[in-house]
C-alpha cells in the first residue's frame, strides 16, 4: 500500500472505529471481545483496501466482516462462557441513572441469550438501522431469511425478557 492509501485508511479508521466497536459490543456483549472483533474487521479491510473500488461501500464491507466474525467466534467452543449473576463490584446508587442503566443492562443481558445469527440480525436491523435488504447484503442471505431470523430473534428476546418486557415498555 502506498502512502496515500495508508492515509485514506487511517482517516476512515479514525472516523469509524468507535461506531464499529459499539456495533461489535451490541452483538457480543463484552467490550474486550468487541475490541478484538472490531480489530478483526479493520484488519480485513486493511488487507483488501486496494481491491475496494467503491469507497462509499466501506461501511457495508466492515459491517459484513464484523458480523461474520461475531458469528464465527460464537461457534468456537472456548467462547462458550457463562455470565455470572452476581457482579464483584457494586456501583454507587444514583436514582437518576439507575433506571436507564437497568434498562440497558436488561436488554443487553437478554440479547446475549438470543442465538448469534438472530442477535446479529436484531442489532443490524434495530440498532444500526439497516433495512431488510441491507441486512441481507451484510449477512449474504436472502431477505426472507432476514425476516424469519428477525421474527425468531424478537420472539426469543420476548421470551427471555418475560415479565421485564412490560417494565421496559414504560421506559
Amino acid at each position: 500500500m502506498d502512502q496515500h492509501e495508508e492515509q485514506e485508511f487511517a482517516e476512515y479508521f479514525a472516523a469509524r472505529r468507535e461506531a464499529v466497536r459499539r456495533m461489535a459490543y451490541m452483538m457480543c456483549g463484552d467490550w474486550h471481545r468487541a475490541d478484538d472483533l472490531a480489530q478483526t474487521a479493520f484488519i480485513s479491510l486493511h488487507r483488501h483496501w486496494r481491491k475496494v473500488r467503491d469507497k462509499g461501500a466501506l461501511d457495508a464491507y466492515v459491517r459484513r466482516t464484523l458480523t461474520r466474525a461475531v458469528i464465527d467466534e460464537s461457534r468456537r467452543p472456548w467462547r462458550r462462557e457463562r455470565a455470572v449473576e452476581v457482579l464483584p463490584d457494586r456501583p454507587v446508587d444514583n436514582p437518576d441513572v439507575d433506571d436507564s442503566v437497568a434498562t440497558k443492562q436488561t436488554l443487553l443481558a437478554a440479547l446475549q441469550k438470543v442465538p448469534p445469527k438472530q442477535r446479529a440480525v436484531l442489532v443490524l436491523r434495530f440498532l444500526e438501522g439497516l433495512d431488510v435488504a441491507g441486512v441481507a447484503a451484510v449477512m449474504r442471505c436472502s431477505e426472507g431469511n432476514v425476516k424469519s431470523q428477525s421474527a425468531r430473534g424478537l420472539a426469543a428476546l420476548r421470551e427471555v425478557l418475560g415479565d421485564e418486557l412490560g417494565d421496559l415498555r414504560s421506559a
